[in-house]
């Protein structure tokens, strides 16, 4: 039987959004994160890079608090993204390897959406950022394509990295319709994110 002081924190921590498990407090979602569902479907492009990189997709970050956004973050989030995007030159997977749905480092300088995502996250992941806040995300554009961001998660919400934009916008600013990003806590699985519909493209379970 719980005390009624006992009683009375739990009940805060619920209104908080706190989760209590093994006398661990997870900490509530950040004002301006999105919500995330559970286990979903890895995209195909995802599941044959990690089958050619099995050691990016295994990782499971010990640290799972959001980074703390800083001047200094902003920063290196905003030349990362100036940088990546005028260093590589846009071209679809079928011009570049002759069929779809290929994620690799944009090496070459050229690449298609996931390709400028890999890139921006083995930078930042370089100057120390967790790969925990570094989340390959899939969305839907306005006019109903597939495209792929880097979702970057902070303690002041989530902020997107865009190949089609040099700014660095908070996810809810974009126009898009999020889908499903990677796991927090494991690199080689990915989440539902909440409101989103049916993924358009290919995946496997």
């Amino acid at each position: 039987m719980i005390s009624s002081s006992m009683a009375r924190r739990l009940r805060v921590y619920v209104a908080a959004g706190l989760a209590v498990t093994g006398g661990w407090v997870a900490p509530a979602l950040a004002a301006g994160a999105m919500a995330t569902g559970g286990l979903t479907s890895q995209p195909i492009g995802h599941y044959d890079f990690c089958k050619l990189h099995p050691g990016e997709c295994s990782i499971r970050p010990s640290n799972l608090a959001p980074a703390a956004m800083t001047d200094g973050l902003m920063r290196k989030l905003i030349n990362v993204t100036a940088r990546v995007n005028a260093a590589v030159k846009p071209m679809s997977d079928m011009e570049i390897y002759g069929k779809d749905e290929v994620w690799a480092y944009p090496d070459k300088g050229v690449g298609d959406c996931e390709d400028y995502v890999l890139e921006k996250r083995r930078q930042l992941s370089r100057m120390g950022i967790s790969l925990a806040d570094l989340l390959i995300t899939v969305v839907r554009k306005p006019d109903g394509e597939g495209h792929a961001v880097l979702t970057v998660r902070t303690d002041k919400g989530d902020y997107v990295l865009d190949n089609l934009n040099d700014k660095v916008k908070s996810w809810d600013q974009t126009g898009y319709r999020f889908l499903k990003r990677q796991a927090i806590d494991n690199t080689g699985r990915w989440v539902s994110i909440r409101g989103g519909q049916q993924v358009l493209v290919g995946a496997v379970q």
